[in-house]
């Protein structure tokens, strides 16, 4: 194992070397959140690419096709899904708006006043989604050097933590790339045809597995509708998600850079699929199908590839968990503490240093991350909760600000809280991992925002009129302060 270790470790020197270097490049607000909003196309793709593709999307998309076959593709397949109709019907429009939060584009679009209440949803599923990242760190490192669990998050997630709060997005960008050619060679082009000669073939596959592990629909009707109104539509409103689109350089990079990368991610979900299915034959009674990836790692690849391909692991982690860890900061100092602190400090004219206040944001955060992690059992319930909450509470007022002119502010406040309360009670009545609560959930916020919309006054045509000039691109300024309300 010594060539593998050495493969790990020069990685995770790598990125401490790249924070290092982020480190220098971030100087103002605009480069340390959104790397200066100038990222090509190459880089856009590859960094947007390693944001979604996490290790849910590499352990758990292999153990998916270990337990139901090639159907096992689904959850990562409606991940590309989403972030395709991003690219293809919204990203440019949402480049051109110049934030750095989903609540500011709120504030604009409605007239202020709601982003504090979107930015605590917001920042719960963030928040969540950074943790349930840093938990998967003990499976990787348990493989490489049989680590205790606590010990595994506190390593992993400081190294994240580390590169994170020195560069912020360019530190995170510049990993996510290197993690992005890691995962490809690793998964791709290594662990799949590997994986496949060791079970025999596709031949040998299907010849030894029951049927329904090579039907494309075996997963079930329902649970794939589920994942589509989860992942494909939390590809759209997300806040990790979105940040990386303020990244881009322009339109175009947008569009077409996010196209590709969610293209990238329907072949990555067929692969892990393929990979999980070929690990059924070689080890058919495995205790938990989340063993598949590590097994199949630790006893089919050749020493130096297997370091590779563990590295690989580790860079899905880590490029979900940095970008998840800078979202949560991100709308913890600009949708919430500034807010609260705002007028005071307006007041006395305080010269704040926005990168400085980030970067101890990220820091803070990324304790609180970690901690959290540590004390967290159960992964799979803390994810659907952040995702019932992100889709029932904050879809319809996103989109609907988007696609309703006739959507108001009282609409979309109405639609963050009864959304979120819903899915709340729904989830302690029929359980987190049901599908109810956010079915019932994502209709009762659409009611309460047409409803509510509909019986109030129609948004200032001021506030309208700004809004359609920062779409169209023609009012380039960030916005530091809630759009305020015209009587």
């Amino acid at each position: 194992m010594a060539v593998d270790y050495t493969v790990i470790v020069v990685y995770l020197a790598g990125m401490l070397a790249m924070g290092w270097w982020g480190m220098r490049r971030a100087k103002s607000k605009s480069d340390f959140l959104v790397a200066g909003r100038r990222l090509g196309p190459v880089m856009y793709s590859g960094t947007m690419a390693a944001i979604v593709l996490g290790g849910a999307s590499t352990i758990g998309g292999v153990g998916l096709g270990y337990q139901y076959g090639l159907s096992g593709a689904w959850m990562v397949f409606t991940i590309g899904l989403g972030l395709l109709a991003l690219s293809v019907f919204f990203s440019a429009r949402i480049a051109r708006l110049k934030v750095y939060t989903v609540s500011e584009m709120l504030d604009l679009r409605y007239g202020g006043r709601a982003g504090v209440i979107s930015g605590v949803v917001m920042w719960a599923y963030t928040l969540m989604l950074a943790v349930t990242s840093t938990i998967a760190y003990a499976t990787i490192f348990d493989v490489l050097f049989d680590m205790n669990r606590t010990l595994a998050i506190i390593l992993g997630g400081s190294i994240v933590v580390a590169y994170s709060t020195l560069g912020g997005m360019w530190s995170i960008t510049l990993t996510d790339m290197v993690q992005f050619v890691v995962k490809t060679v690793g998964v791709l082009l290594l662990l799949l045809p590997i994986a496949v000669v060791k079970a025999g073939g596709f031949s040998a596959m299907k010849a030894k597995l029951p049927t329904e592990y090579f039907d494309p629909l075996g997963f079930g009707g329902e649970t794939i509708f589920t994942y589509v109104l989860i992942y494909t539509f939390g590809m759209l409103i997300g806040q990790d998600i979105w940040q990386r689109v303020f990244t881009a350089r322009n339109d175009t990079t947008a569009r077409w850079g996010g196209t590709v990368a969610g293209t990238y991610c329907l072949v990555y979900a067929v692969a892990g699929a393929v990979i999980g299915t070929a690990a059924k034959v070689m080890y058919p009674k495995l205790p938990s199908a989340d063993t598949a990836f590590a097994t199949i790692v630790k006893d089919e690849l050749p020493v130096g590839v297997r370091g590779l391909v563990l590295a690989a692991a580790l860079a899905a982690v880590m490029s979900t968990s940095s970008g998840a860890l800078i979202a949560c900061a991100t709308v913890a100092n600009n949708d919430i503490w500034s807010r609260l602190r705002g007028a005071v400090k307006r007041d006395a004219g305080d010269d704040h240093d926005e990168v400085k206040g980030n970067r101890v944001f990220i820091l803070v955060m990324g304790i609180a991350v970690i901690c959290t992690a540590i004390a967290l059992n159960n992964v799979v319930e803390a994810l659907t909760v952040a995702y019932n909450l992100l889709v029932a509470g904050l879809l319809v007022p996103i989109l609907g600000g988007l696609l309703w002119k006739r959507g108001t502010v009282q609409g979309a406040l109405a639609s963050v809280v009864v959304g979120g309360v819903a899915v709340i009670g729904l989830m302690a009545s029929f359980g987190i991992l049901a599908n109810e609560p956010v079915y019932y959930g994502l209709l009762l916020s659409l009611a309460a925002y047409v409803i509510v919309s509909l019986a109030t006054s129609a948004t200032d045509a001021a506030v309208l009129a700004a809004w359609r000039e920062r779409l169209a691109g023609r009012d380039a300024e960030p916005v530091s302060e809630p759009v305020p309300v015209h009587q």
